[in-house]
């Protein structure tokens, strides 16, 4: 089996754009969430957006270089964060294709679990109000989730396989499962795979909003709202942005030299089969899914160190996650380091089809640069005497330094679709 190793990231969230201005400020306890005013009279009125503006760590298309004259009007938003990640992912990768065969033996696996809702509300109304004419003939290539992955490709160059998974929140670990598989079985040596959202628009949060999975009660207190893990959770705060991940297959990486961040081990992938919206409260789902990554990519639990967990801040789902990685914690020996856990999502909200990208990407950067980051707003755990550790804003110092070689990154989406990744420490 060839082995798949990750040699780029690039990251465009609401802690910033870039993976050291995202990285720094994840670290240090920041938070992207913020009330929006477009969402006053809502339920919900606070989201987590990717900064805009001219600063370094903020979003302008014209600093991406894949970008075009035009892009801004033609292209959505979730688009240009999928572009700014890619061309960051493929930048600090330092791979260059030598020619057209190199790019026909590249390929994008790049997907959203929504896509352009903005755009379909504009263009519903402009239909409503002032008829056919004036829907603009960019509507449609706009408002497909499968466009990102197609202008990446376009601008790439990259002629290889290329697929858009659209699996809620589990699309970026899907994307992560595609790439994988193709590169294991030698269709494509090269892929950029990740996810990308941008619909922090009314109507998504009025939806959302009614299915009850979001935080209503800290519209005054933004940076309080997101509580993974924490007995005051009360459901998750919208996010959008996206992260990609450049994988390569690992000779060819060796062959030029690459830095390896990480090895891409294996994707577990489960089911729940149970309710659209709930997991079972066992977990059980999810930990089939754990089980799953661990035993193809042939890590024992014992040698697991950290979980970016998918905990979303929501009471039902965290809960069973908990008792998923209690259960799976279970198995290892007596005497065994505690095993690590975290969720990104107090800091970065939920950034839906880009969560599992963005956060497979802070897994990899805690194993490259062998620090977990902390969970924010975790004042009292729940369920709390668990078999594992959280990682924890302020703690010790020292208490979970230690080098990390193996951890996993869980994704999880309405429908109970359910994606682990295994990661590893590279070889020396």
């Amino acid at each position: 089996m060839r082995r798949v190793v990750v040699t780029g990231v690039g990251l465009v969230t609401p802690l910033g754009v870039g993976v050291e201005a995202c990285w720094a400020k994840l670290l240090a306890g920041g938070c992207g969430i913020r009330r929006v005013p477009q969402l006053e009279g809502l339920p919900a009125q606070i989201a987590a957006q990717v900064p805009r503006g001219s600063a370094p760590d903020e979003f302008d298309l014209e600093r991406c270089s894949l970008a075009r004259k035009g892009d801004e009007g033609s292209l959505s938003s979730f688009i240009h964060f999928a572009l700014a990640a890619a061309d960051e992912a493929l930048t600090s990768s330092g791979w260059q294709p030598a020619g057209q065969a190199e790019l026909q033996r590249a390929g994008v696996s790049l997907g959203s679990g929504i896509g352009s809702l903005v755009d379909i509300v504009d263009a519903s109304t402009a239909l409503s109000e002032r008829g056919h004419r004036r829907i603009s003939p960019h509507f449609i290539p706009k408002m497909l989730v499968n466009m990102a992955a197609g202008q990446v490709s376009i601008r790439t160059g990259f002629q290889g396989p290329m697929t858009a998974p659209s699996t809620a929140c589990a699309t970026g670990v899907h994307a992560l499962y595609d790439a994988l598989h193709v590169i294991q079985r030698g269709a494509a040596d090269v892929m950029l795979a990740g996810g990308a959202e941008a619909c922090i628009e009314p109507l998504a949060v009025a939806g959302f909003s009614r299915a009850r999975a979001l935080a209503t009660g800290f519209n005054d207190e933004p940076q309080l709202a997101s509580r993974p893990f924490d007995a005051a959770r009360a459901g998750f705060v919208m996010g959008e942005g996206a992260g990609v991940l450049l994988l390569e297959e690992e000779g060819h990486a060796r062959r030029r030299g690459a830095r390896v961040l990480a090895e891409l081990r294996a994707v577990g992938l489960s089911s729940d089969a149970h309710h659209i919206t709930q997991p079972p409260a066992d977990g059980d789902g999810a930990l089939r899914a754990m089980r799953a990554a661990l035993a193809e990519g042939g890590v024992g639990v014992e040698q697991l160190d950290y979980i970016n967990a998918h905990a979303t801040s929501t009471p039902a789902g965290d809960a069973a996650e908990a008792h998923a990685i209690d259960t799976l914690a279970a198995d290892r020996p007596a005497g065994a380091p505690p095993l690590l856990v975290s969720s990104t999502k107090g800091a970065t909200g939920h950034l839906l089809g880009a969560a599992g990208a963005v956060e497979a990407a802070f897994t990899v950067l805690a194993l490259s640069r062998g620090t977990p980051p902390p969970t924010i707003n975790l004042d009292q755990p729940d369920p709390d005497g668990l078999g594992f550790e959280h990682v924890r804003l302020g703690a010790p110092a020292g208490a979970t330094a230690r080098p990390l070689r193996a951890a996993l990154s869980n994704s999880f989406g309405f429908g109970g679709v359910n994606g682990s990744a295994l990661f590893v420490a590279p070889e020396s």
